[in-house]
């Protein structure tokens, strides 16, 4: 158990048996009055919001996660196969289990998943992938009215803005906590 004040973006938490991540926090304290803390909360099953408010005393309960060390394999429509490295046990999600990482799975990439009960809810990407830019137009030098920067395409699908300099074929470092370029690998 923890109290509202311990909550932070990430924490996964279970209210009336249900598994909430909690995706922003914020700790207010109006004029008069107790302070409170606001939370918006997303439901790890149904992939619903919500916001919620609790007292700052209030205790909840943590969820209890396991992790595991899983390597992509490949995905087919809307299911991404992961095998386990340690006994190769093969399990599929769903990309409402991935969300914004399906941007950044390589053939071959080692990931954690997270599980709760048994059930995958969640994974824990590395903080930097590289990957291949497949397109992007050729930079023209001198050309910095646009910022110095044009769209590229990623062998992942994902689309980002990279410095001129960038042309096909070229792998880039991408910060997966927020989307952006950060060097040439």
């Amino acid at each position: 158990m923890i109290t509202s004040n311990e909550l932070r973006p990430g924490t996964k938490i279970v209210l009336e048996g249900t598994l909430y991540q909690v995706l922003e926090y914020q700790h207010h304290k109006p004029g008069k009055g107790g302070a409170m803390v606001r939370t918006k909360l997303r439901n790890l099953k149904t992939g619903a919001t919500i916001d919620r408010t609790f007292r700052p005393e209030e205790k909840i309960a943590l969820a209890q996660i396991e992790e595991k060390r899983m390597q992509y394999l490949y995905h087919q429509d809307d299911e991404y196969h992961f095998m386990d490295i340690s006994n190769y046990e093969q399990i599929s999600l769903s990309r409402h289990h991935l969300d914004e990482a399906v941007n950044y799975l390589k053939e071959g990439e080692v990931i954690t998943i997270q599980f709760h009960e048994g059930e995958p809810v969640g994974v824990v990407l590395p903080i930097f992938v590289e990957l291949k830019v497949i397109q992007t137009e050729p930079g023209v030098r001198g050309d910095t009215a646009s910022g110095g920067s044009k769209p590229a395409t990623l062998e992942t699908g994902l689309i980002l803005q990279v410095p001129l300099f960038v042309n096909e074929g070229e792998v880039v470092r991408v910060d997966t906590r927020t989307g952006t370029y950060v060097e040439r690998a």
